[in-house]
């Protein structure tokens, strides 16, 4: 699963501005707990700006510390590198370990993460570039809609009299008049007003022919050195359709933000970025840390961190945009570990993560904490979906004494699935509120200890029921 997700901090935008302090402070509003995972993370991340401040020569000595987190789930390792991921302006790829196979066997190769981590990176460039040129994208689609609307007039039309210095301009009102239109059109194009107006608007014809091509590079290389060698035949077509302003404004914005950025430049931006910021996560790597067997399902375990390794060691990787060195990448690897362990990694590999740090298990504390501090924690989350009609609830203090008692019990006595235990709990406990809502007459809802007992104690006591239901 790839996951990219753009920064809206309040205060500083970008990892590059933060300390690790406040790298940390950052995590804290979204994550409870796990001081010494969020410390490693910051750390690594701002010894990545620290080494682009050294000399060129003493900087490309200076690999990554790359970080193991171990913990069962649902302790925050993957909500850690989410935040992360929002925080950052850097290209940013979650991917699962388990996916990839050993070359020779159906499935991806590792080498895909570099391949996905530079779309990502590409589209973060362009997403940039497109907030530079945006005004200039917006006057350009203006004109050309308000050309649709309100066709230019035709040239001044000039007359000589017998005498060679006078110029008689003869439609200067016309031209005025038709101004005049042009402007009172802007206004109401701009007001929203001529939105369902329609027009006619010659456009490109996108007809890709559905194959596939399997290469050593992956599909995406063949495709779009087809495209670059064959324009005319995949989407060289126009046709006309008939739109409504609205529509037609989309339309034209792309093609203008097309026209306006430089797509070679965005690229090796894109590239420069992905070598010298950009951050993997590799979750689930405890799926692939078994040793051989030699025969049944794991047969390539052993063989994907061999594969695994020289990205991580550095390597040179081809994409559709550019070669990418892999020398400076971060790599942030979690797993269970419940039945393997870090030391049965192969050593070249456990040698590439020096940094490991253990996530401890969610206490009762823990749960409340979750329930109510982060920014936007599951109880205002349930708070806010149930506002939209009509319905306040209000959850006592002892009511969420009495769900982290039932997270924490239920985890004990049945799987530990940490913090996710408390949406399932919580989505039994709110089940007829949230079914009848709509229909509800009292819209003030007051979930207390009590009401929580009643809706979890038969599931609870019965162990075997639980471990369905919860």
């Amino acid at each position: 699963m790839v996951v990219y997700l753009k920064g809206d901090l309040e205060e500083p935008s970008g990892l590059d501005s933060l300390t690790p302090r406040q790298i940390v402070a950052e995590l804290d509003k979204h994550v409870v707990g796990q001081a010494a995972a969020k410390r490693a993370v910051a750390v690594a991340v701002r010894n990545r700006v620290r080494r682009q401040k050294l000399p060129p020569d003493m900087a490309q000595d200076v690999m990554p510390k790359n970080i193991i987190m171990i913990g069962s789930t649902g302790v925050g390792k993957t909500e850690i590198a989410r935040r992360l991921a929002r925080l950052s302006s850097s290209p940013f790829l979650k991917v699962e370990a388990s996916k990839f196979t050993e070359v020779g066997y159906v499935g991806r190769d590792v080498e895909s993460m570099i391949r996905d981590l530079a779309e990502i990176a590409v589209d973060l460039v362009r997403e940039e570039k497109i907030a530079e040129i945006e005004d200039k994208a917006a006057q350009n689609v203006e004109e050309r809609i308000l050309d649709m609307l309100l066709p230019p007039s035709k040239p001044a039309s000039v007359s000589f009299d017998s005498s060679i210095d006078q110029i008689e301009d003869t439609p200067t009102a016309a031209q005025e008049t038709y101004n005049r239109t042009r402007e009172k059109l802007r206004q109401q194009l701009r007001e929203g007003r001529l939105e369902s107006r329609i027009v006619e608007l010659e456009v490109r014809e996108r007809n890709f022919p559905s194959f596939e091509i399997i290469t050593n590079q992956g599909v995406e290389e063949m495709d779009v050195n087809l495209k670059d060698m064959m324009p005319g035949l995949f989407g060289g077509k126009t046709k006309v359709r008939k739109m409504t302003v609205g529509e037609a404004m989309d339309y034209l914005m792309s093609e203008e933000e097309q026209k306006l950025i430089d797509m070679e430049a965005v690229a090796r931006v894109a590239l420069e970025r992905v070598e010298s910021s950009g951050i993997i996560f590799l979750d689930e790597i405890d799926k692939v840390a078994g040793r051989e067997g030699g025969h049944g399902p794991d047969v390539s375990r052993e063989g994907v961190q061999r594969d695994i390794l020289p990205i991580v060691e550095g390597t040179t990787v081809n994409t559709k945009y550019g070669m990418v060195r892999t020398d400076h990448i971060l790599f942030i690897a979690a797993g269970a570990f419940h039945v393997s362990k870090p030391s049965d990694l192969i050593p070249e590999l456990q040698g590439r993560f020096p940094i490991r740090v253990e996530l401890q298990p969610l206490t009762i504390e823990d749960f409340k904490r979750i329930l109510t501090e982060p920014k936007n924690a599951l109880i205002k989350q349930y708070k806010a979906l149930l506002e939209t009609e009509g319905i306040q609830l209000d959850v006592t203090d002892d009511a969420i004494d009495e769900l982290a008692n039932f997270a924490f019990k239920v985890n004990e006595t049945t799987e530990d699935i940490g913090a996710r235990r408390l949406h399932t709990i919580l989505e039994k406990v709110l089940d007829d509120i949230s079914f009848e809502g709509p229909d509800l007459t009292e819209k003030h809802q007051v979930i207390d200890a009590a009401y929580v007992q009643r809706m979890l104690t038969d599931i609870v006591k019965n162990e075997d029921l639980s471990r369905y239901i919860l």
